[in-house]
Parts: structure tokens; sequence; C-alpha cells
């Protein structure tokens, strides 16, 4: 049974021995732990992710981040290398492949050779198992800005073990974000276990006096995720990272569509995670915020494109996030062109350099928007702390099992599938269909009322319809959506 319990040293270091015997060749002489140790203190203050948020946090000011990835180590490192000089990215991503998300390192590898022969990328990012800490080095060398792995890997033991032995300073995932919305029947113990030594590995180099940044998954699905919701998963993923030792987190979210909410939900966000990893023991973290730009359909138009991206990119300032993760013009295509995700991440620079300074009003609807999220999360997390009888992760594999928390469109057979989301009359993202999420039944009345105003001004019924319309309305061209007739 799955505890959120602090791994101990030795119990770490017997379970590294096998972990690093998934290597496809067998143990590597570059992952010992005092070499790793040694290249880790050398990185620079401006190639470590740590630092470099905590200057954006005290600095009040949004970076921006891409994600990229291809086969080939010349590949990759020429597209990291372009992203950051023509498109001025301030941290850096290899977004990992398929095969290697999915511990399938031979078809990987053929993916590589495959690739070279064709010259152009056969695999949809950069396998880092396959590359190893020699190659994942070569990238981190002829880079300037701080790496980091964006994945998906419900199980990422040796993959984070390689990256950070070749000096990037970040790892995005956890037990749950890199299972429920990723996999189809992964246990959701197993995943929490599993990352639970990616954290301890994490924890092990702070020991040292060396700090990693670690980043909970934050959109979910990236479909009409009600914030409350995704909000509660960043929470519980930072309270298990904290307790392997984790001393640098960053919460993320999703943006949703209107602003009011979006910043309501991101202030929430880091608010409520100070509170909870204090209210549980943990005092010395450094949370950071990440705001995703749009995770749904794109408008086929470029030109409505950028002005989508533009929008995210506008919230993500007055929303003062630490890091926003951009998107292209490409999005409805498929994998962008360099160039196109260079124009994103312009786009988003001019942006977050225009309002650097300038802040949201306060207003009652935002502040109203704000105790609603908190109130809502406190809900799920009282629940989740009864599930377990005080123990967070295995109240985390209680909670899904009985639907307490419940992620819309999420693939795996964990997670019940009940919810249903929609959007009210203003666009927030609402609930209309509850399943045996645990809310009160004025939490509900709420969410219900809502939607009722929207039906009532649409001149329709309050239906699952909503919810079609209301997944392809942004590509469309709308926020809210309305049945054509």
């Amino acid at each position: 049974m799955v505890k959120n319990k602090k791994m101990s040293l030795e119990e770490f270091l017997e379970l590294r021995k096998v972990i690093l015997k998934q290597w496809p060749t067998g143990d590597h002489p570059a992952l010992d732990l005092d070499e790793a140790v040694k290249r880790l203190k050398k990185v620079p203050n401006h190639k470590n992710f740590a630092y470099k948020l905590r200057e954006a946090k005290r600095l009040g000011i949004t970076l921006i981040q891409p994600r990229a990835g291809v086969a080939t180590l010349d590949g990759h490192v020429e597209l990291l290398q372009f992203l950051e000089k023509e498109g001025k990215a301030d941290f850096l991503p290899s977004t990992v492949d398929s095969y290697t998300r999915h511990n399938r390192y031979q078809n990987a590898e053929d993916g590589i050779k495959e690739s070279k022969k064709q010259g152009r990328s056969l695999l949809n990012g950069f396998p880092v198992v396959n590359h190893g800490v020699d190659g994942c080095t070569f990238v981190y060398d002829n880079v300037n800005s701080p790496l980091q792995a964006r994945h998906g890997t419900p199980d990422a033991r040796l993959l984070s073990e390689i990256i950070h032995a070749s000096c990037w300073t970040s790892n995005e995932g956890g037990g749950i974000s890199y299972n429920i919305p990723y996999a189809k029947n992964i246990s959701l113990e197993d995943t929490i276990k599993y990352w639970q030594y990616v954290d301890r590995l994490v924890g092990y180099y702070q020991d040292q006096g060396i700090e990693i940044n670690r980043e909970p998954y934050g959109p979910l699905t990236g479909t009409l995720v009600p914030p409350s919701i995704s909000n509660t998963v960043a929470i519980l993923e930072s309270i298990m990272a904290a307790e392997q030792g984790v001393r640098n987190i960053t919460v993320g979210y999703g943006q949703g569509g209107n602003m009011v909410q979006d910043v309501a939900a991101l202030r929430a966000l880091e608010d409520q995670t100070n509170h909870y990893l204090k209210l549980f023991g943990y005092e010395d973290v450094f949370v950071t915020t990440v705001f995703h730009q749009w995770m749904g359909g794109f408008p086929e138009d470029e030109s409505e494109a950028l002005a989508l991206i533009s929008y995210a990119s506008t919230v993500a300032s007055l929303g003062k996030a630490t890091k926003m993760i951009t998107k292209t013009a490409h999005e409805s295509f498929g994998v962008p062109t360099k160039e196109a995700n260079a124009q994103g991440l312009k786009t988003s620079k001019l942006i977050t350099n225009l309002l650097k300074d300038q802040k949201m009003a306060e207003s009652a609807e935002l502040e109203f928007e704000i105790n609603q999220i908190k109130k809502e999360v406190d809900s799920l997390i009282r629940a989740v702390v009864d599930a377990g009888k005080g123990d967070i992760a295995q109240g985390s594999v209680e909670a899904f099992k009985r639907g307490l928390i419940d992620i819309p469109f999420a693939p795996s057979e964990l997670n019940n599938g009940k919810i249903l989301p929609a959007r009210d009359i203003e666009g927030k993202i609402r609930i209309l269909e509850f399943g045996n999420l645990a809310f009160s039944d004025e939490i509900k009345a709420f969410h219900n009322e809502k939607l009722a105003q929207r039906a009532k001004l649409q001149n329709r019924e309050i239906s699952f319809q909503m919810t079609v319309d209301d997944i392809y309305a942004v590509s469309l061209g709308d926020l809210v959506g309305t049945t054509k007739e």
C-alpha cells in the first residue's frame, strides 16, 4: 500500500540499483551519484531552472518556454538553439517521444536510426534514454538556457536519473498527472510510487545543496477542466514531492478561457499550494506558477491562432504566472516548424514585456471567483485526507477509485469519468454532471444555477450538448458554445 512517507536513503539506493539495470545497455558509469553531484554543482545560475524561477518571482515577471523535441541529437540541438536565439525563449524543453514515455526503448532506437536515414524526425520527441547521459549532456553544453524534460511518462525513474545527471535542472510530471490523463490501465498506486522515487532523487540532490525544480502537469486533459480539479491535483502532487525532499515546485494551470476565472485560478493555486504545504509541515518549499496557453482546439487560420496566443499571454501576465508554456499558429495542423514555434514565442514575449508592470484591477467578481475555487479545492482535499485516513498518497488512490476526484475526458480506467463540464454564460467553466465528486450540496447548487442562467439566456436546455458545443467553440471563434441551426 502506497504511503506518503519519505523513502529512506538506504531504500532509495537499493531501488536505484534495480532502476539503472533498465538501461538498454546495462549500468552506465555516467550515472554515478557522486559524479552527478559534482557536475550539477558546476551549473551556472543562468542555466539553473530553479534559480531562474526564483529571480523571475523576485522581479514579478513572466518567463516563456516552448514545447519542442525531435529524434536525433544534432537535430534537437539545432532546434533548441533556434528557439533560444530566434524565439528568445527563457527556458528550453525537451519534449520526449511517445515510445520513451512508455519505456519502449528499442522502438525509440529504431526511430532514431530511421530518422537519420530519411533526414527528418520520425519520432514525436527527443528519446532521452536512448541518447543517454552523453547525449543529454551534449544538449546541455550547446545551449545557454535551463533545460527541462517534458514527457507524460508514467514511469520516469530511469529518464529522471539520466536528465539530472546531464545537468537538466527541471522535470515535469507526477504520479497522478502523468497517469490519469495519459494512460489507460496503469495502477495509480504504482505511478505514485514511481514518482516518489523521482522526487526522492531530487531530494537527494537537494541534500547535497543542489536545487532542482519539479513541476506537476497542470492542464491534465486540457479540455474544459474545472480549475478546482486541476488545482487539487497540483497541490496533492506538491505535497507528495515535498515529502521526498523537493524544495522548488512549479504548479501549473491550463487556460480555461474566461480571463477573470483564469487569473483567479492562478492566484488560488499559488495561495493554496503554499497553505497546504505549510499545513502538512513543509515550511521551506519555494512555489511558483506556470500558465499553459490554450490546450484545446485551435483556429485553422494563423492570424486567429496568433490572436489566441496573444490572449493567453495577456492572461498569464495579468495573473502574474512565473512561467508560461507557449503554443504555435500551427496547432491545428500538427507538429509545428521551428519557425512557427519561434513566432509563437516572440508573440508571447512581446505581450509579457508590455504587461510586466501592469496588474489586473481588483474586483468583486475576481474575489468571488478566487473564494469559490478555494472552497471547492478545500472540499476535494478534505475528501482525499478522509479517504486516506490522513495519508495523502493513499487518499489519492482511494479518491479516484470512488470518484471523489474525477477528471473530465481522461482515458484512464481508474478515472470514474462521470463528471461533465460546461461553460456558464460568461465562459467560466462549471460542472454539469457531478458523478461522485466530493462537493457539498451548496457547491453543486452554485454550478447548477450558473448553467441554468446560460440555458435561459440561450433559450436552450441544460444538456450534454452544452459540453459538446463548448469543446468546439474556441476553434470556431467563440468562447461559449451555441448550437448552430
